[in-house]
């Protein structure tokens, strides 16, 4: 069950007494031809979950580095079908759960039902919607769990406290504790109140909390994962992918091994 798979990843590395690192990359960035090299380079480093983002063409939640990455994909002609065909074939040879991020217009256009089937025989085991609030989750839930796919919530630093405790009630496979205000990029800083932020959110969530949006360095893992169960990385990791510097990937991920 996709659930599970994730459930298992993160049971695997916390019972070590270590935190999760989950790499973001964006699907066909670079070409899609190079995608079952990339997920398999990222498990063989060490990370827990792989976050593989689908192109679109309005990426209200990503910064500057991600939005790039898209275009690029786009620009190659990358679709969310072919992205799926891509899992689909390597399905059989990939061990690391995949979450896909992605928006909500594309998975209209595919068909609520016809994309979740899709995701199950492409071995997705968990959704992010950035786009998708609480109030209209109803559109995708009844057919995401048909087919055993997790819908992962976000948790915003300007949510009411009532709102993150139905979030976290929600959320399966890892609550995603959103780091900063605004759109996904590297910073240097934190705000002085994050660690209260994630040490709340852990006290009610009965899954692992992950910290993403922003962190870019070994520092900024171990300076989050004080509070949480692991890191989500984004923008680092795309532009270190798109130069080629594999060496520092490894790094990064291995500095959330305690």
């Amino acid at each position: 069950m996709p659930k599970q798979k994730i459930d298992q990843a993160f049971a695997r590395v916390l019972e070590k007494g270590n935190k999760a690192f989950v790499p973001y990359i964006m699907a066909g960035d670079g070409g899609l031809d190079k995608l079952n090299q990339q997920l398999a380079f990222l498990e063989e480093s060490g990370a827990t979950v792989v976050e593989l983002g689908i192109p679109f063409s309005d990426p209200v939640a990503d910064g500057p580095t991600i939005q790039e990455a898209g275009i690029r994909a786009l620009a190659s002609g990358v679709s969310l079908r072919d992205v799926l065909n891509k899992l689909a074939d390597t399905k059989q040879s990939r061990n690391i759960p995949i979450v896909l991020m992605t928006y909500i217009n594309p998975i209209f256009a595919y068909g609520v039902g016809a994309f979740a089937k899709a995701c199950d025989e492409a071995g997705v085991d968990g959704l992010i919607i950035p786009d998708l609030p609480l109030e209209e989750e109803g559109i995708v839930v009844p057919e995401l769990s048909a087919n055993s796919i997790a819908l992962i919530r976000l948790a915003a630093l300007t949510s009411p406290k009532e709102r993150l405790a139905e979030i976290a009630k929600r959320t399966e496979g890892f609550l995603y504790a959103v780091t900063v205000t605004g759109t996904t990029g590297a910073r240097t800083q934190f705000k002085e109140n994050l660690a209260a932020h994630l040490a709340s959110l852990k006290e009610i969530s009965n899954v692992p909390v992950l910290a993403g949006f922003g962190v870019s360095t070994p520092e900024h893992v171990k300076e989050l994962t004080a509070n949480c169960d692991g890191v989500v990385v984004g923008s680092r990791i795309v532009d270190l992918l798109h130069q080629g510097d594999h060496e520092t990937i490894r790094e990064l991920i291995q500095s959330a091994v305690l």
